[in-house]
């Protein structure tokens, strides 16, 4: 593939917008983004460029905005570090005043500043301070030097923890957890999807069984009126819940929940027994539930004022605008499709595309009740994920819940409609073409847009790392790679036509370290595939744990696989992903028969069937790593590999155990030594992505003597890590 470079006037424009007009392909060749290209995605971030005066007139603007000739609405800092502001933003002796958090004032001077920065002296205290020079304000973010790390969590737990330099923290003993897919979770009377109250119940049982973490799929709010759109990393928004895992009796009890129920009749319980989840017809049902729960609440206890009618105003109050945007637009899309219209926003009435209004404002107005009913459901939803937080902290885990944050939201939903002018619009995320997708992705997903970013202070960025850190005791950020820079696709268009655009990565890091530490949870990035240079180790420096993944930690030499003792000790270990073949999959193939199934693999030059030569390679990967096993002492010595449908799964997590990292996660998948994977990248319909559901209940999977073996073998592989490497005493287990 060959591209013409754009012309110099664009691309200098593209540039200074944030735009790389080049970029190495997967054969390390330079690509020039073309100008088409470029051009489309400059007029999407307001950045007009149709002929030479556009150019200039964009140029200038932009120019206007990055030339520090006034402050910014937020700047950040390191706390105890000098604080560098635009000279051309400071008049010499200006008298200058910081508003700090806690209430403490300091003044100041500026003397005659030199070179292009003027610098205020280091500031000792962390949060979101108010400068103010004559009649500008700004905010001064000031974070700690890294994020809240496992190694705290365990402090904490211990009765300790501040916000220090890594080396300040004891060191944690190697902890461990269990990773699980919610929607699968089983438990009786959930209707088909898995809920918050299973989700607590594995809390529970894990925390006794010595677990300190709980990787959750995202919670991230879908789309009610359409519940075909189901991934969980195409939310509506990343700000609020997703409705359908709530228990309706979690709250109002019981007999309240089987009263609401009653209409729903035998499909409740005949959901509940599918092997798949469907999507369609269960989360309909499930709202029609809860819609008799809300009517019964609102006709015997919100007119009464009762306690919970009062917590329910108090979460509405406390949650203020954006969550009556949220509401609004559950409430609208549904009355669109209800008429025929479209499911996206940008194709609704010119007037509904906007907010704030007057038509949103009047169609609220007249669907009080049903804007209500969407209120209700987040904070049911909304208790329901705290009680699973709380359940698993009182239950003695260091760190509870992880929430995976994704990496972008569906530009249909609610988030990109209620923060227009803070997310991309008519582009998508996506990748470039690699040596696996050589048409490359485009997820149809959009996010913040790094210039918004600056004009607007961060503010939907810093509510998004709020709205996540909510709920959970750490955080794990899909594609973490995302906060440097992505792969932008003009809506329409190919995806190899896309151009990476850099994000403010310093910024990001700093907010999301002070985040961190207000809500003393932990932050995991997933850092997987290509990294660029020196990535890894700026995560690490901001206290960030990478991911370390069973089946791409090979040996350096490319001969077989890495011992535990040479994985990344600042790393997650774990046995796979979610979109990762499981133990038992990959031992068998399964990937590979399901990649051919589905037309993924690729015609070979030697003209071998391409599944029987891939499964020949895959028979050699697995000796390499059964000799690793051996090498590890986690298998036999001089026994041979077992056949491929006899998966040593029991081994895998084992290794995976004695691996230095501070935290391992355990896929319930392995657990369970189940053989398929709850999703397949670049399947769709061919593929059941995100619709499996676990074979047992969860109380059930505690009564079952293998499972509970599995997990007393890794409690005891951590503890033994702990004391080989002598880094703390063992956990105690409740």
């Amino acid at each position: 593939m060959t591209t013409r470079r754009p012309n110099d006037r664009l691309a200098a424009l593209a540039t200074r917008a944030g735009f790389e007009v080049e970029w190495q392909d997967a054969h390390h060749h330079t690509q020039h983004v073309p100008e088409k290209t470029l051009g489309t995605l400059l007029e999407r971030m307001g950045l007009p460029c149709g002929n030479v005066t556009d150019i200039r007139h964009s140029a200038a603007a932009l120019e206007a905005e990055l030339s520090g000739r006034r402050l910014p609405p937020l700047m950040t800092a390191v706390i105890g570090r000098g604080i560098a502001l635009p000279a051309a933003a400071v008049r010499s002796g200006s008298h200058y005043r910081i508003e700090l958090e806690s209430g403490s004032i300091i003044d100041g001077r500026f003397t005659a500043p030199k070179g292009e920065e003027a610098l205020l002296a280091p500031i000792d205290e962390t949060g979101y301070h108010t400068l103010v020079i004559n009649d500008q304000r700004m905010t001064l973010a000031v974070a700690p030097p890294r994020c809240y790390t496992v190694a705290d969590a365990w402090r904490t737990l211990h009765g300790g923890g501040g916000e220090g330099e890594r080396e300040a923290a004891p060191p944690a003993p190697p902890l461990w957890g269990i990773a699980a897919q919610l929607y699968g979770l089983r438990r009786t009377g959930d209707g088909g999807i898995g809920d918050y109250t299973a989700l607590a119940q594995l809390a529970r049982h894990g925390a006794q069984r010595g677990a300190h973490a709980l990787a959750v799929s995202p919670t991230h709010a879908m789309f009610s009126a359409q519940p075909e759109r189901f991934s969980p990393y195409a939310p509506s928004s990343r700000l609020w819940l997703n409705v359908t895992h709530i228990d309706p009796a979690a709250v109002f009890g019981a007999d309240a929940s089987a009263s609401a129920s009653a209409q729903a009749g035998n499909a409740w319980s005949k959901y509940e027994e599918l092997p798949l989840i469907d999507w369609p017809h269960a989360t309909p049902l499930k709202l029609t539930v809860l819609r008799a729960l809300y009517e019964q609440f609102s006709a015997n206890e919100r007119p009464q004022h009762s306690p919970r009618a009062l917590e329910f105003h108090g979460f509405c109050e406390r949650a203020g605008r954006g969550l009556e945007d949220h509401a609004r637009f559950e409430a609208l899309q549904a009355a669109q499709l209800a008429q025929g219209g479209d499911g996206h926003w940008r194709n609704w009435p010119d007037a509904l595309r906007d907010p704030r209004s007057p038509e949103v404002e009047a169609f609220a107005a007249a669907h009080r009740d049903e804007v209500d009913f969407h209120l209700f459901l987040q904070w049911l939803a909304s208790r329901g994920l705290l009680h699973a937080q709380h359940t698993a902290r009182e239950a003695g885990m260091a760190v509870g819940l992880i929430a995976d944050l994704a990496v972008g939201c569906d530009s249909a939903g609610s988030h990109a409609w209620s923060y227009p002018d803070d997310m991309l619009q008519g582009v998508s995320v996506g990748a470039p073409p690699d040596l696996f997708n050589q048409a490359g992705q485009s997820w149809g997903l959009t996010t913040f847009s790094p210039r918004a970013m600056r004009t607007q202070g961060f503010a939907a960025f810093i509510d998004m790392l709020r709205a996540a850190f909510a709920h959970a005791g750490g955080i794990r950020i899909d594609h973490i790679l995302g906060l440097r820079r992505l792969w932008l696709v003009p809506e329409g268009e190919s995806a190899r036509n896309g151009a990476y655009l850099r994000y403010p990565l310093e910024d990001l890091l700093r907010l999301i370290a002070l985040e961190s530490w207000r809500h003393r949870s932990i932050v995991i990035g997933e850092d997987l595939g290509t990294v660029p240079s020196g990535f890894r180790e700026r995560l690490d420096e901001h206290g960030i744990e990478g991911i370390r993944v069973l089946w791409f930690e090979g040996a350096p030499d490319g001969n077989g696989f890495k011992a535990p003792a040479d994985w990344d000790r600042y790393a997650v270990g774990t046995t796979t992903t979610h979109d990762l073949p499981t133990v038992a999959g990959w031992w068998r193939g399964s990937d590979i028969m399901w990649r051919n199934r589905i037309g993924q693999t690729m015609a070979r030059a030697d003209g071998r069937d391409p599944e029987e030569a891939a499964l020949e390679e895959r028979a050699q990967q697995r000796a390499d790593l059964w000799r690793a096993f051996q090498q590890a002492g986690v298998a036999a010595p001089e026994v041979a590999p077992p056949d491929a449908d006899n998966a040593p799964v029991d081994e895998a997590l084992a290794f995976v155990a004695a691996t230095p990292g501070p935290l391992v996660t355990f896929p319930l998948e392995d657990l369970l030594a189940l053989d398929e994977q709850p999703n397949l990248p670049g399947s769709i319909d061919e593929h059941p992505n995100w619709r499996r559901r676990m074979t047992l209940p969860v109380d059930a999977m505690f009564d079952d003597p293998v499972f509970t073996d599995r997990l007393l073998a890794v409690d005891g592989a951590r503890r033994a890590a702990a004391r080989s490497s002598n880094t703390s005493a063992e956990p105690d287990t409740p």
